[in-house]
């Protein structure tokens, strides 16, 4: 009961502030994509348009707004290529065998990649950056809690059932993904309870991917924890946080954990088929993008494809970015490279960058980097193209730099470094000493 109303107070409640706020409205639909109520409350939310509803909510407050502003800074080239990449879907589907399917798929992601093109726009201070990390904190936190419970019960739901249409693979590694999030967000907090409910979100959205057997989720806590260790200030208080949290994760591994993670880098006479049927699927998407490099074979065909390479009707690519390239062709699939690769650029400059009034934006590129970077790499094992997660991280990322450029330090800089040249110019000119 409760579920049934939390969703009903965010669906109506947060309709009408969306008019009047519609960034409100959007941090509503990310929680409802993270959460899935649907799915988590199955007993007492049964299936109907909320999401839609605050959409629309949000974007009407978006229109009466006057469509935000577009004007990103150095953040403007992030959302280009987006706009690209969503353009590039639309130019796929024009070209593909299934219509249906690829339509389907078309507007699939332009439910993910509409509301994070909206918040991009309606971004404009720290405070609103803090918000959709701890919305993706408390969601993913949430269902980690839920995971962990049903584990400690004895329960196997994840591992034998994932979440929401996501098998576990998949289900971990978004959880993975938010968890760098939390991390970084507890290292950031300043008040105490605050920085305790982020630090047991990161662990409890840790543990996930080890009891749920997800060599995937496992290796994206790895890459999450190298990278966490380069990105970090090396000050005694920061390492003493990543030492804490490698210490709770060797601890929260065992040797089960180990060896199934193990297997990963098994020799060819010990692989096993499910590693082994990944590389075969992977040649074979292979040869799908060198007969259709340019638009692909069509959005969402790969699964159409499967059977005539001797593949169970409908069997996934097992990777993202072979998966990409077998849709969308070498243009599609650099394009979403482009995409995690130039927000990754701009938010390592970010974090490194000692000219910022508020080093909330630093930790803000730090735990973006971080959680891209498990992202990108646990994906090459999992068809992950509709996967929300890392879109909305995409979206903090481009916020923060959009936001990093409006600091009044940062846009000192800026305009004396515009300004020099004219002022040595004028300097020189016999007209400066004109009274």
């Amino acid at each position: 009961m409760k579920g049934l109303l939390f969703v009903y107070a965010m669906t109506y409640g947060g309709s009408v502030v969306a008019l009047f706020r519609p960034f409100y409205g959007v941090l509503i639909y990310l929680a409802f994509a993270c959460l899935r109520p649907e799915y988590l409350w199955y007993w007492s939310v049964t299936p109907g348009n909320y999401s839609r509803i605050v959409a629309l909510a949000t974007l009407a407050g978006w229109a009466v707004a006057g469509f935000g502003n577009w004007k990103l800074g150095p953040a403007r080239p992030i959302l280009l290529t987006l706009l690209a990449y969503w353009a590039w879907i639309i130019v796929s589907a024009l070209f593909a065998a299934n219509q249906a399917v690829a339509w389907d798929y078309v507007v699939l992601h332009s439910k993910i990649l509409g509301p994070v093109v909206v918040g991009m726009t309606l971004i404009h201070e720290v405070r609103q950056l803090q918000q959709i990390a701890w919305v993706i904190v408390a969601c993913l936190g949430y269902l980690a809690l839920q995971g962990n419970l049903d584990y400690l019960a004895g329960g196997t739901q994840v591992r034998e059932y994932g979440f929401a249409s996501m098998d576990n693979n998949s289900f971990c590694i978004a959880i993975v993904t938010g968890a760098c999030v939390a991390f970084f967000l507890g290292l950031a907090e300043t008040v105490w309870w605050r920085r305790l409910i982020a630090f047991a979100a990161a662990a409890l959205m840790a543990h996930v991917p080890m009891f749920a057997a997800s060599r995937g989720g496992m290796l994206g806590l790895i890459v999450a924890g190298g990278v966490s260790f380069v990105v970090l200030p090396k000050r005694p208080a920061f390492l003493a946080a990543w030492l804490l949290a490698l210490i709770v994760g060797i601890r929260l591994a065992g040797p089960q954990v180990v060896e199934r993670f193990s297997t990963i880098f098994a020799s060819a006479e010990d692989r096993d088929d499910s590693a082994q049927s990944r590389l075969d699927l992977w040649a074979d998407c292979w040869d799908v993008m060198l007969k259709h490099p340019v638009t692909g074979a069509g959005p969402d065909h790969w699964p159409l494809l499967a059977s005539s390479y001797g593949w169970p009707p409908g069997k996934e690519a097992h990777s993202l970015w072979f998966n990409a390239g077998a849709e969308l062709g070498f243009v599609g699939v650099g394009l979403l490279l482009g995409l995690y690769g130039l927000t990754s650029y701009k938010n390592w400059r970010l974090a490194r960058d000692p000219r910022l009034d508020d080093p909330w934006l630093q930790t803000a590129g730090r735990m973006v980097i971080t959680s891209l970077a498990a992202y990108c790499v646990s994906a090459s094992f999992v068809a992950l193209d509709a996967l929300e997660v890392p879109y909305y991280v995409l979206l903090l990322g481009a916020g923060a730099v959009s936001v990093a450029a409006r600091q009044p330090a940062h846009m000192a800089i800026h305009v004396e470094a515009e300004d020099a040249p004219l002022a040595e110019a004028t300097a020189h000119s016999p007209v400066s000493s004109i009274p």
